[in-house]
């Protein structure tokens, strides 16, 4: 028995729907978070897999970074004046301090933040090259 072939119209509609669909998912896909006092963002082929998490203002955020990359990076988080004086890459290695922690390839690093201020904070990795390849996201800190 042999199917009757859809018309024009029917297929352009499926695709059309299926394209806005599609549109509809990359919307609302978009890598974020929001965390009262825990976020984790992973990291896979040099991008951190959560671009934007939403924080609140004087509560500990706990940022658990999982690098599965099988190369190093970090998570710098700061204003524009931080991240100018890191992208010079005069400290290899990050951990002291809680916004600039430095995680090897393979492993996990937990971090604990307390934004005072609100007002929108960009992490980014500034390994060689990791920046300009898009390996950035921001944090934006809610008040209470």
């Amino acid at each position: 028995m042999r199917l009757p072939r859809p018309s024009g119209r029917l297929f352009g509609g499926v695709l059309l729907a299926l394209g806005a669909a599609g549109m509809a998912l990359a919307w609302v896909g978009e890598p974020s978070a929001f965390a009262r006092d825990r976020v984790e963002i992973p990291m896979r082929y040099s991008a951190f897999l959560t671009t934007r998490v939403d924080a609140v203002a004087g509560v500990p955020l706990t940022v658990v970074l999982t690098n599965d990359d099988p190369i190093d990076h970090e998570w710098m988080v700061g204003d524009e004046a931080f991240h100018e004086r890191h992208r010079t890459g005069t400290e290899p290695v990050h951990g002291a301090r809680p916004t600039e922690v430095s995680v090897p390839a393979g492993e996990t690093r937990t971090t604990t933040v307390t934004f005072q201020q609100p007002g929108e904070y960009r992490f980014v990795c500034h390994l060689p090259g990791h920046e300009a390849y898009g390996m950035v996201g921001v944090v934006r800190v809610l008040e209470e």
